[in-house]
């Protein structure tokens, strides 16, 4: 249930408006930050004391998304791009935590396949692009399988080591007591893994968009990445930092959902 304030002490009451203060400070400095950073950058662009056509300036990125708005181009590229991220995210999240479920349960699959485990995430993923073109076609098959491949072994192994660190005793408990090995993967493995699975969504985040603008790098007709590439071939700079600053929009805008996830699974827990 929740408490009211009357039945927090002072010193907790003063505690707690102390760390929405901090809290408070914390975000304004970042936007303060933030705007400091453009500001110098225009000044930078607009004093000629750095070159506007190779960094580019805050305000000609307004200007080239602008454009690519006024030419109906705009939401089509971060449509695609987005759908990709977003299909091998789900895909790569997914079919990871139910692998590493699976290892958790049997440890002799576990000892024969990590080793090969290992051997695939250090692997260069970008190796095997011209495969997965020749497996997937040039379409965006192969720009989610990029990104599937890039994930999937990263949510593996997060999910795994997190199944295993649980506490031995309390399995040993949840035993004794006549506890079969489903209901302690449901009423303590899984609820306990809660943090790990968090922390492996917030890698994958970023695992996500790198495989996914990977992909176009290497097979596209339409993204970010293809605007990028475009770009820097035909020499507009403006238009690869106008393509960047959207990518990082948009990683930003899918941490931050994962960060409230964490906030309710962590609300909902101490309920």
């Amino acid at each position: 249930m929740k408490k009211t304030k009357a039945e927090f002490s002072r010193e907790h009451l003063l505690y707690l408006k102390k760390q929405k203060r901090v809290s408070l400070v914390v975000q304004i400095t970042r936007i303060l930050l933030l705007v400091l950073l453009l500001g110098v950058w225009e000044l930078l662009a607009d004093l000629q004391i750095v070159n506007p056509f190779i960094t580019s300036s805050p305000s000609r990125i307004v200007l080239t998304i602008g454009s690519l708005y006024v030419e109906g181009t705009l939401f089509y590229h971060v449509g695609v791009t987005l759908g990709e991220t977003l299909a091998g995210f789900a895909i790569a999240v997914v079919a990871g935590y139910l692998i590493a479920l699976l290892l958790w349960w049997s440890e002799t699959l576990r000892r024969i396949l990590e080793p090969y485990i290992v051997v695939l995430n250090s692997l260069p993923k970008i190796a095997l692009g011209p495969l997965i073109i020749i497996w997937c076609g040039t379409g965006s098959k192969a720009i989610v399988a990029i990104t599937v491949l890039i994930g999937i072994i990263i949510a593996i192994l997060n999910m795994l080591s997190g199944f295993i660190a649980t506490d031995k005793n309390k399995i040993l408990l949840l035993q004794s007591m006549g506890a079969g090995k489903i209901q302690i993967l449901q009423k303590l493995v899984i609820p306990s893994s809660l943090p790990t699975f968090i922390s492996m969504l917030k890698i994958n985040v970023g695992m996500a968009w790198i495989g996914s603008i990977m992909g176009e790098y290497i097979v596209s007709k339409a993204g970010l990445g293809y605007l990028i590439v475009y770009g820097g071939q035909v020499f507009k700079l403006d238009l690869v930092m106008a393509a960047t600053v959207i990518l990082c929009t948009l990683a930003g805008i899918m941490y931050f959902l994962v960060v409230l996830l964490e906030k309710l699974v962590v609300k909902n827990g101490r309920n």
